[in-house]
């Protein structure tokens, strides 16, 4: 429709030519009453992108409190967990409990005053603890995480043999299968089994059996089980040197799964410490209590995320249950079932680089294909962020936030990616604190570490990706290493192979070589 000559003039077009003439169009978001309704009960994360309306976390209002972080490396994962933990202790006093699968937050727990459990580093868990359960309760879970690892479940008949094991090791030990009481006739408590009377139980059946098919049966769960009983190995077949009590209510707790040796004991760590908080929360009810008062932090821990018959998937989708918050996070958002993005009532979205994984996400979270662009286009900090609210309305459950506002300055370092002199390909960054944690679990040295580190601050925190890898070279460090972490921030093939072949360059002096394939 328009003017002409002082009459109304009509004119066809269509709804594309007439969005273009709107001077403003924001997308809907959730209304300010939810997203900020009461500041003094909820954690602040930053501004909405195009009205600044303040956003605060408030599980008060969602479905439930569990939390889902995605984002390439130095998109700012780590730094939004460490705020939101940090706020979340001012508002609630709440505690914090992170498994650590590389190391990564060890240094930042110890700055500031937290606690550091290294399992493998002197500490046992005993997985045949009860933490609080009846042994038949236990033995279930028992059962479900070793299937979950070494596959126990394939075959009925070892699933059965472990079970006889584990009943047998507890009744031999005193207990009661169907009893929370567990003293000895002179009121003391007893003393839990451990795997180790499992394997010997079953050892033991072996050289009686004569059925020869049980005794392969026998024999092949027996050798399954010994990676776990093994000497130096056996860090969860011993009496358990953890408090769980402590474990719950010291403030920020670091455990440290680092050294332990394979990924199956990391995830059984992680499981077994996870099985023994939920049941300690459902019982102690802390979900009577306002606010969140206990955090579990899951980082990469793609083994037990990612699994649909996995605790992690079940205590999302049971919701509020358990009286606790899980925050799980990973760089490779297919790493998680994707059933908890179905039923977790926070997803944050930082900067996700390749198209499968948006794919996967947009699947899951059925967010618009402005959001997607939004999200590819994302610096650090930036977030898309999802919340599955109780009340229903016209507007989106997804909200743009401008930058995670955090509560320090974080160091930086930035890796210039211009291979060529007066390219201008721009940077890829990298906390300090990730940067150092990244080269420890890759097996380097903390003299290296120290090295490396040194020459970004003696440069403002910036190098040249041929320098850092020209520095990483004379470290002694392999070049498939430096490829997987150049890989690992979001660098691509050709421009880690000029950087080598440059920086090897440099090394001779100047030598001609050969081209480098990646």
């Amino acid at each position: 429709m328009g003017i002409l000559g002082g009459n109304l003039r009509f004119v066809e077009t269509n709804n594309n030519e007439i969005a273009a003439r709107v001077p403003l169009q924001y997308p809907p978001q959730p209304p300010p009453e939810l997203l900020f309704s009461d500041p003094t009960d909820g954690v602040y994360l930053g501004v909405t992108e195009f009205l600044n309306t303040p956003v605060y976390w408030n599980p008060k209002y969602l479905t439930n409190p569990h939390i889902v972080i995605v984002g390439i490396s130095g998109s700012g994962k780590s730094y939004t967990i460490k705020t939101f933990l940090l706020r979340a202790s001012y508002v609630w006093k709440a505690n914090a409990v992170i498994i650590d699968w590389t190391g990564e937050y060890m240094d930042w727990v110890t700055q500031t005053n937290g606690k550091v459990i290294s399992l493998g580093q002197g500490n046992y868990l005993n997985i045949m603890d009860l933490g609080g359960m009846k042994p038949y309760a236990r033995i279930q879970q028992i059962v479900n995480t070793l299937d979950l690892l070494i596959d126990i479940s394939r075959n009925e008949e070892q699933k059965r043999l472990l079970e006889w094991a584990l009943e047998t090791a507890y009744l031999n030990a005193g207990f009661r299968l169907d009893s929370n009481e567990q003293y000895d006739p002179l009121g003391r408590p007893l003393e839990p089994p451990t795997l180790k009377d499992v394997v010997k139980l079953l050892e033991e059946k072996l050289e009686l059996e004569a059925n020869p098919y049980i005794k392969r049966e026998l024999q092949a769960l027996i050798y399954k089980l010994k990676q776990f009983t093994r000497p130096g190995e056996d860090f969860f077949a011993n009496k358990s040197t953890l408090s769980l009590d402590e474990l719950i209510n010291s403030g920020l707790v670091d455990i440290n799964l680092a050294g332990l040796p394979s990924e199956p004991m990391r995830a059984l760590g992680a499981l077994t410490i996870l099985q023994f908080i939920k049941e300690k929360m459902r019982t102690e009810d802390f979900r009577k209590i306002k606010g969140i008062r206990l955090f579990v932090v899951i980082d990469e821990a793609w083994k037990i995320s990612g699994e649909e018959n996995s605790d992690v998937v079940m205590i999302v989708r049971e919701g509020r249950k358990y009286g606790f918050s899980m925050i799980i996070a990973s760089q490779n958002p297919t790493d998680i079932a994707q059933s908890i993005f179905s039923n977790a009532g926070t997803v944050l979205i930082l900067k996700v680089k390749f198209e499968n994984f948006l794919n996967y996400l947009q699947g899951s979270l059925r967010f618009s294909d402005f959001v997607r662009e939004k999200i590819q286009g994302f610096g650090v900090g930036q977030a898309a962020m999802y919340l599955s609210y109780y009340v229903s309305g016209n507007f989106s459950n997804t909200v743009i936030i401008s930058k995670i506002e955090g509560e320090t300055i974080v160091k930086d370092y930035f890796i210039m990616l211009n291979v060529i002199e007066g390219d201008t390909m721009g940077s890829v960054s990298i906390t300090r604190e990730e940067f150092r944690s990244k080269l420890r679990a890759k097996g380097i040295d903390i003299k290296s570490v120290e090295n490396i580190s040194s020459s970004f601050e003696k440069n403002n925190n910036r190098l040249d990706v041929i320098e850092f890898t020209k520095i990483m070279l004379l470290e002694g460090i392999e070049r498939k290493i430096i490829v997987e972490f150049l890989k690992e921030l979001g660098v691509e093939d050709q421009t880690i192979a000029k950087a080598i072949q440059r920086a090897q360059m440099k090394i001779r002096g100047g030598d001609k070589i050969v081209e480098v394939k990646i």
